[in-house]
């Protein structure tokens, strides 16, 4: 009776049935293997267990797939001591298929990884975010921006999965509001989402959509004002027909991480990234054999830092189901092997969708196990040291016209000096006129912000041999081009009593290069500066050098002569008090002034 039931897909009746046959003949060996299975199909696993273990108890040779069901199952209960000892009693029988004997080493491996990760717990302390947050819904896939002032995450209400928000003032979350009409549906599914460091640009997981590829596509909506932008599909090559979900964008936005299980994987679900260039989007690569296995890794996570990435797996050796694993990005540009972020981060069930504050001190995770509100809740915690990625700090300013005091949209761009390569490119926000950029420690970065009829502006960030303690905050008024303005050349390096050109100075160079060449009409006196440390005279010839330097390196660079003059000035125009080692940097610059349009 119980096989029709089954037959017919009844399977409460089937399991009533297989109970009352062991009620009658407990040595019915049969009929509890069968409730054994049906009882794992209904995910009923501790009752499943106890079946299996009968019937090993009647007959640990009735068959062989008992030991591989029940030691999978024991993996996911914790049980892993006994767990490892079913499996390596199963890998005992001959003529087992190559894929049942993968997945019996690939769960012994999970029983020993876990048994010493329990020995030797590692520090974790979830705090829920609290009722501003969380609800009796499912809220999950947290996401903040680099200065944390705003977090946007996943609420499931109905079936139907939505964005939210929530601004932090004051150190504290605020209550959560539906992000936007013209992102969220009442009818498709839109979760798993990346938000930009300055919290201007939204990819996310769009479901079913009408105007999508596939049965779920990557999207992209760049805020307007207070709300968004209609979202765009990115298209091919990121999206195919296939499955594209769960986007993370890079501190540059130019590598977009995804996961999809198109074809060229390593099987299931793996991790793939495409590089934004002046084309668009490139044909994505998939991370390869270092983060991606024949099982499933999903949830991508690439911090700021750029090179260290958090991601979720069931094919690595972890404590059952998905764990959550940190691979860093060696020197010669590969992913490396990952790292379990170990017990009781990661349990015997499914941990995922993990996100990072900028700094890396925090994580964001979410969870139905925590006794929150109800469903999945949204929980942050103190990152171990061992586990959190680079330094990170962040540049937040705002451009405005030094004379209207008018917000103004101008080209940012962030330079590291030592690479002369760009890492951050984008433009400050035409109605707030505000921008921000990560920046990683122990580099040398230069930032020039740059807009049509005005003079450049030119700062550095020198993170070499020191951590930041705070993040810059910085106010820049752009001057229009008039005769008398002037500019610092603040990425402008010379050796200590010398007077050549560091390679460092390269970017700033060629920014003004570029100047020159969109203003063809100006004249330019370049101009040397010294603190009052010294001799008097050699510091005017030291300025002087210096100057002619910069000079040289623009008529060298095809800018006419004509158009230049340089002089030094040594330490008699000092733009600061010279009784400090800060103030003594500050007179120490090399500058240009405006002498005709």
């Amino acid at each position: 009776m119980a096989n029709t039931n089954l037959d017919d897909h009844m399977y409460d009746e089937a399991v009533e049935n297989l109970q009352k046959s062991v009620e009658a003949d407990d040595k019915f060996v049969e009929a509890h293997a069968v409730l054994g299975d049906v009882l794992r199909q209904m995910r009923r696993y501790k009752e499943s267990i106890d079946q299996f273990h009968k019937v090993i108890v009647l007959n640990p040779e009735f068959n062989r797939a008992v030991y591989l069901k029940v030691g999978e199952l024991e993996v996911n209960s914790a049980q892993y001591e006994l767990a490892q000892q079913h499996l390596e009693k199963y890998l005992t029988y001959p003529n087992i298929t190559t894929q049942n004997t993968y997945y019996a080493q690939k769960l012994i491996a999970d029983c020993k990884f876990s048994i010493q990760a329990i020995a030797h717990p590692v520090a974790f302390k979830p705090i829920n975010l609290g009722p501003e947050i969380n609800t009796p819904a499912d809220e999950y896939l947290p996401v903040a921006t680099a200065d944390e002032s705003t977090l946007i995450f996943t609420r499931k209400i109905n079936n139907n999965e939505d964005f939210y928000k929530s601004n932090k003032l004051n150190n504290k979350w605020q209550t959560a509001t539906y992000l936007s009409d013209l992102i969220n549906t009442p009818q498709y599914n839109e979760g798993a989402e990346s938000i930009s460091q300055d919290g201007k640009y939204l990819f996310f997981t769009g479901c079913n959509r009408p105007d999508g590829l596939g049965r779920c596509d990557i999207y992209i909506a760049q805020k307007k004002g207070d709300d968004w932008g209609k979202p765009v599909d990115l298209s091919p090559p990121v999206n195919t027909t296939g499955w594209e979900s769960q986007p993370s964008i890079s501190a540059d936005g130019k590598t977009l991480y995804f996961v999809s299980n198109r074809k060229g994987g390593y099987g299931g679900y793996d991790i793939w990234k495409s590089t934004l260039s002046d084309k668009g989007w490139g044909e994505p690569e998939n991370l390869g054999p270092n983060i991606n296995t024949i099982y499933d890794e999903q949830s991508p996570f690439i911090h700021p830092d750029d090179s260290t990435f958090y991601f979720c797996s069931n094919g690595w050796p972890g404590l059952g189901g998905k764990d959550l694993f940190v691979s860093r990005l060696s020197k010669d540009g590969k992913w490396q092997k990952p790292e379990n972020l170990g017990y009781p981060i990661n349990s015997s069930g499914d941990e995922n969708g993990l996100t990072l504050t900028a700094n890396g001190s925090y994580a964001f995770f979410s969870s139905n196990n925590l006794n929150g509100f109800g469903g999945y809740d949204i929980y942050t915690f103190e990152l171990p040291p061992n586990l959190r990625p680079n330094l990170v700090t962040y540049v937040k300013g705002t451009v405005n016209d030094a004379k209207t005091k008018a917000p103004l949209e101008a080209a940012v761009e962030i330079v590291d000096l030592q690479k002369n390569q760009p890492v951050f490119q984008d433009y400050s926000d035409a109605d707030e006129g505000d921008f921000l950029a990560t920046l990683t420690a122990g580099k040398n970065y230069g930032l020039n912000i740059s807009k049509s009829g005005y003079l450049f502006y030119s700062a550095n960030f020198s993170l070499v041999g020191h951590e930041p303690k705070t993040a810059f905050n910085i106010a820049v008024l752009l001057d229009p081009i008039e005769i008398g303005n002037k500019v610092v050349l603040n990425n402008i390096f010379f050796d200590t009593n010398k007077f050549d050109l560091k390679p460092e100075s390269v970017a700033e160079l060629q920014q003004l290069l570029s100047f020159l060449t969109l203003n063809p009409t100006l004249h330019i006196e370049i101009s040397g500066h010294t603190d009052n440390v010294g001799n008097d005279q050699l510091n005017q010839t030291l300025s002087q050098n210096r100057a002619k330097s910069v000079y040289q390196y623009l008529i060298d660079n095809k800018i006419d002569a004509g158009r230049l003059v340089f002089k030094g000035y040594g330490k008699t125009q000092p733009i600061a008090a010279n009784d400090t080692d800060e103030g003594r940097q500050k007179n120490r610059r090399t500058e240009f002034k405006i002498i005709a349009k």
